[in-house]
């Protein structure tokens, strides 16, 4: 539902700036000669962002708080195999008031280990969000001068975000602003293709390492 109304959104956006400009052609033809007609980019915020000097930062950062979620999971998932052993071994001679404590403390602990899980993951997406908003920000801010030193009045992200459809299907190579906004954020667009060539199919190169269902979104200032 969130993707057909962004994509909705970008094709009453195309059309009402078409429209617009058709209107302007037909009531002031001298400004619209001057203005030029509507001009339309596109990038990739995740290739952009995988090619930045911070991704590899993010990409440790998070490896180190995964690694540490995991072992600590793994520690806590042993010493419930242990304990639940333990008990299978020796329920038969255990009364039932004893029984009945080590069938309690073996639920809390699983109980423990649901919870556990979850309130990592959702950790390490704050994490992620917590490391990525400001390299987010700053390719934002190139994106805009990007836009507006070359005249594009509307730039789209051409990823829509992990396990979706990008929302330009088909576009024109020349309206890609990918090695403008690398260029203005001091990257080198020949070493960041080369560098991502090994690591791709043919799609999109893989932006920093980030926890599942996550995507980060270019916020204005």
């Amino acid at each position: 539902m969130k993707k057909n109304l962004v994509i909705a959104f970008a094709a009453a956006l195309l059309l009402g700036g078409l429209n617009a400009q058709a209107q302007a052609q037909t009531t002031t033809p001298a400004t619209t000669a001057s203005a030029g007609p509507l001009k339309l980019g596109y990038t990739n915020i995740d290739y952009i962002l995988s090619q930045t000097p911070e991704a590899k930062d993010i990409q440790n950062q998070l490896t180190i708080q995964r690694t540490q979620a995991d072992n600590e999971l793994k520690r806590m998932q042993k010493e419930l195999e242990d304990k639940y052993g333990a008990y299978e071994k020796g329920a038969a001679q255990m009364s039932d008031v004893i029984r009945k404590d080590r069938e309690t403390e073996l639920q809390g602990l699983q109980a423990r280990i649901q919870e556990f899980g979850r309130t990592a993951e959702q950790s390490l997406q704050t994490k992620y969000q917590q490391l990525v908003n400001p390299v987010v920000q700053k390719i934002q801010k190139g994106i805009d001068a990007v836009a507006k030193e070359n005249g594009y009045q509307y730039v789209f992200n051409l990823d829509a975000g992990a396990n979706t459809i990008p929302i330009l299907l088909v576009a024109p190579e020349e309206n890609n602003i990918t090695e403008l906004v690398l260029k203005k954020l001091g990257i080198d667009p020949a070493k960041a293709a080369a560098a991502a060539k090994p690591a791709t199919t043919g799609g999109s190169a893989p932006a920093a390492a980030k926890p599942a269902g996550s995507a980060a979104t270019p916020k204005k200032n």
